[in-house]
């Protein structure tokens, strides 16, 4: 059975609250929210309507998950916000559902959104990532799998950083920031692969060559990007990573980081 402390307040309307859940002092839980089994609501936290969570998620004192996006075009749509399993999200974090460009905010599986950051409407954050302290995004973001972003990082709306980037803190985000590589600088730009990162998850060393033979071209060759492309795809080995950069790049409508 779920523990809820008698000062919270839970709308009548379409809440399902799974087992072995706990909500805390005078957190306010809307209308049609979904809570999977195993979460810890703590104290003041409040989630929005249309809000759903997987299981074992923990919203901590102050967080806000599924409030209305800060879009002067809203206009009260039925959009959502969605997180994964195991989703902790810290103190006095801002969460806003989607507008009616995607219909919904999501949060992948076991990511680690630390105190004070804000998600923008729109956003999609993938599986096993972490944002640290005071990091402010904007809306329509992308982040993908396994990335790292460093505390205090304000990101441009429409950013998109690619799978297993690492993000130094306090440096912002203008650009797209393609995947397995580090980022740091001002302006924000490519300092090599994010080999710690890619070691740690079990990244073959020819793997992790090839991807750095691509960035070489990209970045070192002293080709404009759309030449290193082509120069990749005439003589590199396309492995899997190799063909996701590829694609980044291709799919990239705000350009990507300098090196």
């Amino acid at each position: 059975m779920p523990r809820i402390h008698p000062t919270a307040i839970i709308s009548p309307d379409n809440v399902t609250i799974g087992d072995n859940v706990t909500i805390g002092p005078y957190a306010i839980i809307e209308e049609n929210v979904t809570i999977g089994a195993g979460c810890i609501i703590k104290a003041h936290v409040l989630i929005g309507a249309r809000t759903t969570l997987g299981k074992n998620c923990r919203l901590f004192n102050g967080a806000v998950v599924g409030e209305i996006p800060q879009d002067l075009k809203y206009a009260d749509e039925d959009t959502e916000t969605i997180l994964g399993d195991n989703v902790t999200i810290r103190e006095y974090c801002t969460i806003h559902r989607g507008t009616t460009d995607r219909w919904k905010t999501t949060i992948g599986s076991n990511v680690l959104i630390m105190a004070y950051c804000h998600i923008g409407h729109d956003c999609e954050i993938g599986d096993n990532v972490i944002i640290a302290n005071s990091c402010n995004m904007g809306g329509h973001v992308e982040v993908g799998d396994f990335a790292i972003i460093g505390g205090a990082v304000p990101i441009h709306q429409f950013v998109k950083i690619g799978k297993h980037a690492f993000i130094a803190g306090g440096f912002r985000i203008t650009k797209d920031v393609p995947p397995f590589i580090r980022a740091s600088n001002i302006p924000l730009t490519y300092n090599g692969l994010n080999s710690v990162g890619l070691h740690r998850r079990g990244f073959p060393s020819e793997t992790i060559s090839h991807i750095k033979q691509a960035y070489t071209s990209i970045y070192r060759s002293h080709m404009n990007v759309s030449y290193a492309v082509k120069d990749i795809k005439k003589n590199m080995t396309i492995t899997a990573e190799v063909q996701e950069i590829l694609e980044f790049i291709e799919e990239s409508s705000r350009g990507i980081i300098r090196g």
